[in-house]
This record gives structure tokens, sequence and C-alpha cells, in this order.
């Protein structure tokens, strides 16, 4: 007599870059992402950044959380909490709302904890910025 109501769970997407793989260019998702490559450009993902040991980004990053093995450098902006972990290094500009660093990691960067509330988009980020990060 009722019909049941059915739930459906839409599960994250999570992507994955080897450690083989080079981009340069902007990165668009929605989901998870681990960088264990090279990436040289813009990346923004509402889901949780992971870069691995041996990954390398030089540009601008929005995410909502993120866990760093590797290096980075440019500006972040994260609305979450940012992990880094011993073997992390980290330069530039960090925006955002809490902040983990195991012992070991290098963290040489200016950094602004007054909040990060939503992800800048693309279009907030001016060419030149984009230009300076990766140089």
């Amino acid at each position: 007599m009722f019909a049941e109501k059915k739930q459906i769970t839409v599960e994250p997407e999570r992507n994955v870059m080897g450690k083989a793989t080079e981009i340069k260019g902007d990165i668009i998702s929605n989901g998870d992402f681990r960088i264990d490559g090279k990436v040289e450009g813009n990346i923004t993902t509402a889901g949780k950044l992971i870069l691995g040991k041996e990954g390398i980004i030089k540009g601008i990053v929005n995410c909502g959380n993120a866990d760093f093995e590797g290096k980075f450098t440019g500006k972040l902006y994260c609305t979450g909490t940012l992990s880094l972990k011993s073997t992390a290094a980290i330069e530039g500009e960090v925006y955002l709302e809490k902040l983990s660093i195991e012992p070991g990691a290098v963290f040489n960067a200016i950094c602004s904890m007054k909040g990060v509330k939503s992800l800048k988009t693309s279009d907030d980020t001016t060419q030149s910025e984009s230009q300076k990060a990766i140089s």
C-alpha cells in the first residue's frame, strides 16, 4: 500500500594521477584527487586533495581538505584542514581553516587562518597570479 522510499547514495568521484604523469594546465574536479606526478597550473576540487611523497605542484590550489606529503609551491586556498606529513615541503601563501603539521615537514609560507569560506573560482584568479605561481 505504501511505497518504500529508496535512498540513492552517490559515491564521490576519486581521481588518481600517477608518478610518471606530468600536467601543465588547469584541473577542475568535484571529487577527491590524488597526485603522485607533477602539475604546473591551477587545481580546483571541492573534495580532498592528496599530494603523494613524489608529487609536485606549482600553481594555485583551491580545495576542501588537503593531505600533503610532497612538494608544493604557490598559493593554497583550503576551506577545511591542511595536513602536512613529515615529508611535505610547502612554499608560498596558504589560506585555510585548520592546520596540522607533523615534525619534519617544511612550511615556508605566509599563512592566514582567518578562514576561507568558499572555494575561489578560476575567474577570481588573474592570469598574472597563475603565471607568477608557476614560475
